[in-house]
């Protein structure tokens, strides 16, 4: 369980916010507001890369108009295959970053805890992991189904892979560079990438911390994970990096 930062890196230079969105029209705006104005008052310099994943309704019109307020703003088309998981590392490849936070375009997380996300990767830490389930943690609204749901799934990743994060399947997370490009290739392509990514990181040996954040529900629009369908999808992304942690001998290993 590696906790403990690495020795002092060269300083961060950029943080790149990779924000999926499909058909977030109305969204889009006030989020991307929002995280640009945190950032600049925290004086953290920063790009927004927005991925439209084949957006049936205004969103890359919207994103457009938004340049001219938002001057971070990098907005990009995934014209290829689309899901969740494609279009993160869509964005992922067309950032230009030290550092990466994947956010949501529905504004259900909070910039504040995205600069707290900076400064702890500043402290040396590779990857910065939130959760909203721990003392200090906020949520706002949460269906409760998908609660229920929430809370199980995490509970057995956690005991598979005798891990102390409790909120593994939230996207809301951030890495260096160095841990994106650690951890490729990545297979899923839909919701379970937000899985694959920091168990990849975690049983690669890369160090990471955990911080309290916060979430609240969308405003706008309907939300685009399917429990139903996402089930086998998780399963396999978990039981691949087990297989990966457990019997690889090392192979994949971050190497010091």
């Amino acid at each position: 369980m590696l906790l403990t930062p690495s020795p002092p890196l060269t300083p961060l230079t950029l943080f790149s916010v990779v924000i999926p969105a499909r058909d977030e029209e109305e969204s889009l705006p006030s989020t991307l507001a929002a995280i640009h104005a945190a950032f600049t008052a925290a004086a953290i310099p920063h790009e927004i890369v927005v991925v439209d994943d084949g957006s049936r309704d205004r969103t890359w019109a919207v994103l457009q108009a938004l340049r001219a307020t938002i001057p971070a703003l990098a907005p990009v088309q995934n014209l290829g295959e689309h899901g969740f998981g494609r279009a993160v590392v869509y964005g992922l490849d067309h950032s230009c970053g030290d550092a990466v936070v994947i956010m949501m375009a529905d504004a259900s997380d909070d910039p504040a805890d995205a600069v707290k996300y900076w400064r702890l990767l500043g402290e040396g830490y590779d990857c910065a992991f939130g959760s909203r389930f721990i003392k200090g943690g906020v949520v706002i609204d949460y269906p409760r189904v998908k609660l229920l749901v929430n809370r199980l799934a995490n509970f057995l990743v956690r005991v598979g892979f005798t891990i102390p994060l409790n909120d593994t399947t939230n996207a809301f997370k951030a890495y260096r560079r160095t841990v994106i490009d650690g951890c490729r290739p990545f297979l899923a392509p839909h919701f379970n990438l937000t899985v694959e990514m920091p168990l990849k990181a975690i049983a690669r040996g890369y160090t990471f911390t955990i911080t309290p954040i916060s979430w609240r529900n969308r405003k706008f629009g309907e939300a685009k994970l399917k429990i139903k369908e996402m089930g086998s999808r998780y399963f396999f992304i978990c039981a691949y990096v087990w297989l990966e942690k457990y019997f690889s001998r090392g192979d994949y290993r971050r190497r010091s």
